[in-house]
C-alpha cells in the first residue's frame, strides 16, 4: 500500500498588532499565500486609486480601510481556502456583495480558482467610501475608531 502525500497546509496570516498606516497592511499582505497576496495587493491598489484620502490600519489582526470622519468601509481577512473582503455597510451597495451574516455587513469570498471582478470591486469600493462607514465600535470595543 502506497501512502498518500500529506496535503500542503496553508500559511496562516501574520498576527499583527494594532497599527495605523500602510506598513502594517503591506506586512499582512506579504504574510499571505501567494495567490491570496496577489488578490489582496490588487484590491489594495484599487482602494488607493479610487479613494485618495484612504486611511489604512491593522485592527483585530487584519487590514481595515476607512475615510476620516466617515469610518471604516472595508476589511480584509484570509482563511485557509479563501480570502474575504467585508464591506461594513455592504447592504447599502448596488448590487450588494453576495455574503451577509450580519445586518449591514456584506462580503465577497474568493478562492484560489476565482477571478477578481475588478470592475465590480472598484464600484463597491467607490460606493462604500462615499457613505458613512462603521465607527469601529469605539464605544463597545475599546477604541478602534478611525
Amino acid at each position: 500500500m502506497t501512502a498518500r502525500p500529506a496535503a500542503a497546509k496553508a500559511r496562516k496570516p501574520a498576527s499583527l498588532p494594532k497599527s495605523d498606516g500602510d506598513a502594517g497592511v503591506k506586512a499582512f499582505i506579504a504574510s499571505l499565500e501567494p495567490w491570496q497576496a496577489a488578490i489582496a495587493r490588487r484590491v489594495d491598489a484599487l482602494v488607493v486609486k479610487h479613494v485618495p484620502r484612504v486611511n489604512k490600519a491593522i485592527r483585530w489582526h487584519c487590514p481595515f480601510y476607512g475615510v476620516e470622519g466617515q469610518g471604516w468601509f472595508l476589511a480584509c481577512n484570509a482563511f485557509q481556502r479563501h480570502i474575504k473582503f467585508s464591506f461594513f455597510k455592504g447592504s447599502s451597495l448596488e448590487p450588494a456583495p453576495p455574503i451577509g451574516k450580519f445586518k449591514d455587513v456584506r462580503s465577497l469570498d474568493l478562492r484560489e480558482s476565482d477571478k477578481l471582478d475588478e470592475k465590480q470591486m472598484a464600484a463597491w469600493i467607490k460606493q462604500a467610501a462615499a457613505i458613512p462607514g462603521w465607527d469601529g465600535g469605539a464605544n463597545r470595543y475599546g477604541g478602534a475608531k478611525l
